[in-house]
């Protein structure tokens, strides 16, 4: 939160709601993002949500993935609450936002300026890192930087999931320092589970069908599989993205 700014009183209404339904007032940019991250407060009532706005028309065109990054974010938060592992924080969509269509998550504050990069090595955070690594196979995150991991509330947290979900293989993350470790069966039968059930609604509703069928496919074979992947070599990108952090 901004210097000089109260602390938003505890949220008695589920996050979402206040997300939701709340009246978003924008405080301003948040710095070094590719596309316009808004910081706003979230108002429902008496209560109040910090969190982040991404509207559609502050999104910096790409090649690769067509316009409604936001979508994405959103259907990464249903697919973390759909598999019970809790990683992404409450993510909804806004059609009624200040700047238009996009976004509205709940800020997550950085406060002890940890990463990935500074937590891999910490045992008590290697079931939940193994999750996260877990969850971008499956979700074919394009993007996972060390940066997006955060530690609050004393556990830890993904975010930034625009580049999400391409029906093309497209995994690129710093954490594969994990590759070729076996899952925990319990994560294994959350994918089978996902994979046996077909694609809910409510995350269907964000994807094309081609990118749908290809979210099964990837749960099914990492279920199957039972080990996190190995990078792959001889491709047309690396499998890091750039920066690092």
């Amino acid at each position: 939160m901004p210097r000089g700014r109260r602390t938003p009183r505890t949220v008695r209404r589920p996050v979402a709601d206040v997300l939701s339904q709340g009246e978003l007032a924008v405080h301003g940019r948040i710095p070094g993002s590719s596309n316009v991250t808004l910081l706003v407060t979230a108002r429902l009532g008496e209560e109040e949500v910090a969190a982040v706005y991404k509207p559609t028309r502050g999104e910096r065109p790409l090649w690769d993935f067509p316009t409604g990054l936001h979508q994405r974010e959103v259907a990464a938060y249903r697919l973390s609450e759909e598999l019970g592992w809790g990683i992404v924080p409450e993510t909804v969509s806004r059609v009624d936002g200040p700047y238009g269509a996009g976004s509205v998550q709940r800020l997550v504050p950085d406060e002890s300026g940890d990463h990935y990069f500074t937590l891999r090595d910490e045992p008590s955070w290697r079931p939940q890192l193994v999750a996260i690594a877990a969850f971008d196979v499956v979700a074919n995150n394009a993007d996972r930087k060390s940066g997006h991991v955060l530690l609050a509330d004393g556990r830890l947290w993904a975010i930034d999931h625009g580049l999400c979900f391409h029906a093309e293989p497209k995994l690129r993350t710093v954490i594969w320092d994990f590759a070729g470790e076996s899952l925990p069966a319990s994560l294994r039968d959350d994918l089978r589970r996902l994979a046996a059930g077909g694609v809910p609604e409510a995350i269907a509703e964000l994807l094309d069908p081609a990118e749908q069928r290809a979210l099964l496919r990837r749960a099914r074979a990492l279920a199957d599989e039972g080990r996190l992947p190995l990078p792959p070599s001889g491709g047309r990108w690396p499998p890091v993205p750039w920066p690092l952090v």
